[in-house]
């Protein structure tokens, strides 16, 4: 099967990050309107009531400063999930949620944790980490292109800054790498030249006949070259005859 199989623009592509973008802005303007706070509905880690966050707490949101340095990159990270990985974008998407959202229960703080920004580090993990062990060259250019744009991120998961939930940043960034792991996501075999394949000719390749047995160009005889009948094209063009 060519590439065109497995790396194809769907509706996905587009409806998934709009779907995800448009819930985490409704969640705050609902908030705004009817001046509630959704707070108590994030992680509250070792409570059990506070793992209903897990669930929760993605789309809650406690400033537009915060929601909007998370919009950007989630919509890029969930549309380049659905576009290069499409078979498993949703499988990676509700494991990932429960597995990052677990572990910022069972090693947070007694804070209530908030924000999309474990899921924003569960997909540059996992992106990064997959197009590295797949060895596919698209793939792996993703992955670079991924540390380019987010590789600031890393710092963000140790606890260098009040007021950040590095631990929901480092869950989601072990999800991430556990499902690289354990995921297989089907990708393009290796691509395969003419000589490559068990019944290639040699003899055949037109372009192999243009060298002789030591690998030197055979220029063509000058003398066929001199024979061969040289074509002119004449172009006439007909106009008024001169007069006395």
């Amino acid at each position: 099967m060519s590439e065109n199989h497995y790396f194809k623009f769907t509706n996905a592509v587009i409806i998934a990050p709009l779907i995800s973008v448009l819930l985490i802005w409704t969640v705050y303007l609902v908030e705004l309107r009817y001046q509630i706070n959704f707070n108590q509905y994030g992680i509250y880690p070792q409570k059990i009531y506070g793992l209903k966050g897990i669930f929760f707490s993605p789309f809650i949101h406690g400033s537009v400063e915060h929601l909007y340095n998370n919009t950007i990159p989630i919509a890029v990270l969930i549309a380049s999930l659905f576009y290069f990985y499409r078979n498993i974008a949703i499988r990676v998407l509700l494991i990932g949620l429960i597995a990052s959202g677990f572990f910022t229960w069972a090693i947070g703080r007694p804070s209530y944790h908030i924000g999309a920004s474990g899921i924003i580090y569960l997909l540059a993990s996992f992106i990064f980490f997959k197009g590295i062990f797949t060895k596919h060259y698209r793939l792996v250019a993703l992955s670079l292109i991924v540390v380019f744009i987010y590789g600031s991120l890393l710092w963000y998961i140790f606890p260098i800054e009040d007021g950040i939930s590095w631990e929901g940043h480092l869950g989601g960034f072990l999800a991430g790498l556990l499902l690289a792991f354990v995921i297989k996501a089907p990708i393009p075999p290796p691509r395969k030249f003419d000589w490559e394949d068990d019944n290639y000719n040699e003899e055949a390749d037109e372009f192999l006949k243009q060298f002789d047995e030591d690998g030197n160009f055979i220029e063509k005889d000058r003398k066929e070259l001199d024979n061969e009948p040289i074509k002119i094209t004449y172009h006439i063009t007909k106009g008024p005859r001169d007069s006395d």
